[in-house]
């Protein structure tokens, strides 16, 4: 199990806070629970602030959409999605605790670990996505000024910034990522707004979009999937972070009201500013193959530093809070290693998948499929542990929760030999009722093709895992009710 810093007293957890947090997922103690509902506010305000969200409103041009039917794409996925995922704050909050722990109360203490493995799943996409958006960014802002010409060398360096400074950023943990959050906002803001002014004369809002070539041949398809890939996916690839930062707010000093309006604002405005900034750029500098490539090449070039910035700073936030959960993660599925060492571990494993991506398997044709497939994953796990929360009005054991971290056994999480296997067959019905409903140009499935191409895998995923989940409670109710069992080692 993670060390855990002492708690003599607010003062010394205070003057502690420059250093690495200590805390892996085990249970936070109340006198080091200061955090605020209005840090998640700057966290995900601060830490969407990155190109690599930004490129998510490049898709949705990308797909054919027109200006306006971007927009509306955006902003409708992103408003269901936070609504959505806003209720998984609760479960750090409660349980003092990161979401794939908490998760341990429904699944399992072994259980949890669905929740652990898709957690790094999610973040080491999104931090590949990140390091390469950020890398590149450098790479050709610096080719830019200098006129020199981009060389894999250069990326690869590029690349490897990045990863580090992020690598740095999550093994200094929460406050650090709180801080860093409020200087992201201020720096890459100045440079959105920035760009808005620079860009504006290029931009044109009747832009039609290219109807005869939409993604999935038709419009509704098409749209459905910018509002998922564009809106609905941003929210749910927080819903096992979002616990990480929770898990610091005090019950017995905050309530539930405003920790849930902070998440909400937290997650529609830090997703749909940048989200929506990157269609406007890609409207006003389009490039096909890159992001990133038309946003360099369309400005200005007193605009080319704060793009610098953006692509160095804005990663930070991004890549720093994916990688923080990662270590958490990994933390939680080795309970062995730190959370120190976990996060060296991940940051290795994502750079490698950064090199690979880019010089081996061409891994920007694969953002729309892999993102489909993750919220496929994600969706059917958050019904379940939502649907769990409220059988059980938000009560949880904590020392419980811990079996697993301490290598014991035992505990009202026990179920069978540490695993709900109703939970985890709620859960994996889901998630194949998910990947059937999945439409890509490349990939119809055949749920998706009796709706006409449609994808509509978020619904289906969540209605099929908790229509399961609530049959198999009805008739085996006495195979969810936690229970004390003596502990011992494994």
């Amino acid at each position: 199990m993670s060390r855990s810093v002492p708690a003599e007293s607010p003062e010394s957890i205070a003057a502690d806070d420059f250093g690495v947090e200590q805390h892996g997922v085990d249970t936070i103690p109340e006198v080091e629970r200061t955090a605020r509902p209005r840090d998640v506010i700057g966290i995900l305000w601060g830490g969407n602030l990155a190109l690599s969200v930004m490129v998510f409103g490049w898709l949705a041009i990308l797909y054919g959409l027109s200006w306006w039917q971007a927009v509306s794409a955006i902003l409708a996925g992103t408003l269901v999605g936070s609504l959505a995922v806003m209720p998984m704050a609760l479960l750090g909050y409660r349980a003092a605790t990161n979401n794939s722990v908490s998760s341990g109360a429904y699944f399992g203490v072994r259980g949890r670990l669905v929740a652990s493995v898709i957690g790094l799943l999610l973040c080491l996409g999104y931090i590949a996505l990140t390091v390469w958006t950020g890398g590149e960014a450098v790479v050709a802002s610096l080719v830019r000024i200098t006129g020199a010409e981009e060389t894999n060398l250069e990326l690869a360096a590029g690349y490897a910034v990045i990863a580090i400074l992020v690598g740095v950023v999550a093994v200094y943990g929460f406050q650090w990522l709180v801080r860093l959050n409020k200087v992201i906002i201020a720096v890459v803001g100045a440079t959105v707004v920035l760009s808005l002014i620079a860009l504006a004369p290029h931009f044109d809002a009747s832009y039609p979009g290219t109807p005869d070539q939409y993604l999935l041949g038709d419009f509704w398809p098409t749209w459905l999937l910018a509002a998922l890939t564009a809106g609905v996916a941003g929210p749910i690839s927080y819903v096992t972070l979002i616990g990480d930062w929770t898990r610091y707010i005090s019950p017995r000093r905050h309530q539930p009201g405003p920790l849930l309006g902070a998440t909400f604002v937290g997650l529609f405005i830090g997703l749909a500013v940048p989200t929506l900034f990157g269609a406007f750029v890609s409207v006003a500098a389009f490039d096909e193959s890159s992001f990133v490539a038309g946003y360099t090449a369309g400005s200005p070039g007193w605009l080319i530093l704060p793009i610098l910035a953006t692509g160095v700073i804005g990663s930070l936030g991004q890549g720093g809070v994916n990688l923080y959960s990662m270590g958490l993660d990994l933390d939680a599925i080795l309970p062995r290693l730190t959370r120190t060492q976990a996060t060296f571990v991940v940051s290795a494993i994502a750079l490698a998948l950064v090199f690979l991506g880019r010089f081996v398997w061409a891994a920007e044709e694969s953002v729309t499929f892999y993102v489909l497939l993750l919220t496929s994953l994600a969706t059917p796990w958050a019904a379940v542990t939502m649907l769990g929360y409220a059988r059980t009005k938000g009560r949880f054991d904590q020392d419980a929760l811990q079996v697993f971290n301490r290598r014991g056994h035992g505990g009202s999480y026990w179920y069978w030999r540490g695993w709900n296997l109703d939970a985890v067959a709620a859960w994996v019905v889901g998630s194949v009722v998910g990947i059937l409903s999945n439409s890509t140009e490349t990939y119809i499935g055949p749920i998706a093709d009796r709706l006409g191409g449609v994808d509509a895998s978020v619904l289906t995923s969540a209605v099929a895992a908790g229509v399961v989940y609530l049959a198999l409670v009805t008739i085996r109710p006495h195979a969810h009710a936690p229970r004390a069992t003596e502990g011992g080692s494994l």
